[in-house]
């Protein structure tokens, strides 16, 4: 799967302490835009940033979840990909584009190469998803990501959609190897 950014491909990395600083001005420089289709993570959330990056590490080496960051070339976050609530094999996925890179398909191309992580370094067969009925990109990118619908749902009072993947016919992305 292509990625139409010009320059160096983004990679996808597991997140880590020292992305701190380019995850805080990630979340600070697309809050606006975020909150016009998910709900905002409130100003506590930011003025709390240091502690609940600490949290979120800590929740991910007891392998519940597994977040991660799309990292361009110099180091800035261009997206969030998250898998929350592992358990018996699946995982839920939720993700946020910073605006720059929004419509150029690295949403698209993260959600699949996390789908190969996902299966091969995690063990995991299943993921699901969701999102708002209003949300077409969000939409758009889980279809060609290969999930599909399979209930409706409300996310934060608003009306939405549920979906699944099996993982069990993704191929491993790229360096991912078999071993975790």
């Amino acid at each position: 799967m292509s990625l139409p950014i010009v320059g160096p491909m983004p990679e996808i990395e597991l997140l880590r302490l020292d992305h701190a600083a380019a995850l805080l001005a990630f979340e600070q420089e697309n809050r606006a835009y975020f909150a016009a289709t998910i709900p905002d993570r409130g100003d506590a959330f930011f003025a709390r940033f240091d502690e609940v990056l600490r949290d979120r590490l800590a929740e991910q080496g007891t392998g519940a979840c597994y977040f991660h960051v799309v990292v361009g070339d110099g180091g800035d976050v261009l997206g969030r990909f998250n898998l929350v609530d592992v358990a018996d094999g699946g995982a839920d996925l939720g993700y946020r584009v910073a605006e720059l890179a929004a419509g150029r398909g690295l949403a698209t191309w993260a959600v699949h190469e996390l789908c190969g992580i996902a299966a091969a370094r995690y063990r995991l067969t299943v993921l699901r998803a969701a999102t708002t009925l209003d949300n077409l990109a969000s939409q758009a990118v889980l279809a060609r990501s290969g999930f599909a619908v399979v209930g409706e749902t409300r996310l934060s009072g608003r009306p939405g959609l549920t979906y699944t993947r099996s993982l069990t016919d993704a191929a491993p992305a790229p360096g991912t190897g078999a071993a975790g």
